[in-house]
């Protein structure tokens, strides 16, 4: 397909494209002519992926090409894959992933649950340091509290793996997780909200 055919499939705009191919986020297409090429299926696919991690996941360039470059060296392999471009992994693990106060609670919590998730998810870090800041505040919050709460993430994981078309493309299936994690967070926020209000409601009756 042509550069216009690419566009139109893609919903992204033509001088965009060029600048993702400037910027090695977008293969090159064959040569047909001095100035022009042909694009595939593989194109669009990486340019709809593109445009999920800097469209909805908000990655600048750099790190959009930073998790493409991850991407291409774990080919075949889905849970890599959508753990980088979820973000559940990082780009780069070091040795040893950096002690943050809290960790030992995150550590004990996926210990419990027997989850197998990396050390170095930037999950953890997010986790601790909101059981520090509650605990600043005088609440008194450790892993326990987080258990039920980690048992509902559960069941919601699955619901969203559940989601993916197994039959499609890793790419596309990378950006459909994509898409579908980042776009309903504020759909289970408001769920949680909702459900709130009707058990204040319920309880108060």
């Amino acid at each position: 397909m042509r550069i216009s055919e690419l566009s139109r499939q893609s919903g992204v705009p033509i001088a965009t494209i060029k600048y993702y191919l400037r910027e090695g986020l977008l293969q090159p297409g064959r040569a047909t002519a001095a100035t022009q090429a042909e694009y595939d299926e593989a194109h669009l696919r990486r340019l709809r992926l593109v445009r999920a991690l800097i469209g909805v996941r908000g990655l600048s360039v750099s790190a959009t090409r930073e998790v493409l470059g991850a991407v291409s060296a774990h080919q075949g392999e889905q849970h890599q894959v959508l753990g980088l471009v979820l973000g559940a992994r990082p780009v780069g693990e070091g040795e040893e992933p950096p002690a943050v106060p809290g960790g030992a609670d995150v550590d004990a919590l996926v210990a419990e649950l027997g989850w197998d998730v990396s050390p170095h998810a930037p999950a953890r870090a997010v986790l601790a340091e909101t059981l520090e800041t509650l605990r600043s505040l005088g609440e008194p919050i450790d892993w326990h509290t987080l258990l039920p709460y980690a048992e509902l993430a559960e069941r919601t994981a699955v619901l969203d793996l559940d989601q993916i078309h197994p039959s499609d493309d890793l790419l596309a299936q990378a950006e459909r997780a994509l898409l579908l994690t980042v776009l309903m967070e504020p759909a289970l926020l408001a769920l949680r909200r909702l459900a709130q209000e009707n058990e204040s409601a319920r309880r108060n009756a």
